[in-house]
């Protein structure tokens, strides 16, 4: 599904790229197993990262997508803390290797557990911001801007250091030290 998205739609594997894919549960609703692959994925991305052979790994826990369309609170509580466990493991690999990490998705879901109106279960996806987190990114950066899916191409090839192509529309979400002592000095 990621790569799928992430490639521009393009079924075709490229050159020099991998995938690992680690198969779902066969399960009839995802609220049965709510950690679905997330720690057999988890644990294939710590050795990925340890290895060091990597210079970008992209991943999709798809437990909040999943999960969310079932409309199980519950579930969606175990599904979160999967993943909270799952994160925490993958910053402690990129703590030691030198990493970094962008956290974000491409659309809510497990945010919105009940339809406002109707009290029923709401099991599709929400246009409601989601959040962008960034976990060991170079020490000139200070936070990230408000932004839109655009963006994330480029700010992921700013953590690269490389410039993104005059056809990506979108610009870096990272906010560099130098940015705000410009601004502190425009204001003084």
């Amino acid at each position: 599904h990621v790569t799928y998205f992430f490639n521009v739609g393009n079924e075709q594997q490229f050159e020099g790229e991998d995938r690992i894919l680690v198969p779902s549960p066969r399960v009839p609703t995802y609220d049965v197993q709510p950690e679905m692959a997330a720690p057999k994925v988890t644990q294939r991305l710590v050795k990925a990262i340890e290895g060091g052979e990597y210079g970008f790994i992209v991943v999709n826990f798809a437990n909040p997508d999943m999960v969310g369309h079932t409309g199980s609170m519950s579930a969606a509580v175990k599904a979160v803390e999967t993943i909270d466990v799952c994160l925490g493991q993958l910053v402690s690999a990129l703590d030691k290797a030198g990493g970094a990490m962008l956290v974000t998705a491409d659309h809510g879901n497990i945010e919105l557990m009940r339809d406002p109106e109707t009290g029923q279960p709401h099991t599709s996806h929400t246009c409601n911001p989601v959040p962008g987190v960034l976990v060991g990114g170079p020490a000139d950066v200070t936070s990230l801007r408000h932004g839109c899916l655009a963006d994330i191409a480029p700010t992921l090839l700013a953590l690269m250091g490389l410039d993104h192509p005059k056809e990506m529309t979108g610009q870096s979400l990272l906010v560099m030290a130098s940015e705000h002592v410009r601004a502190k000095a425009a204001s003084a």
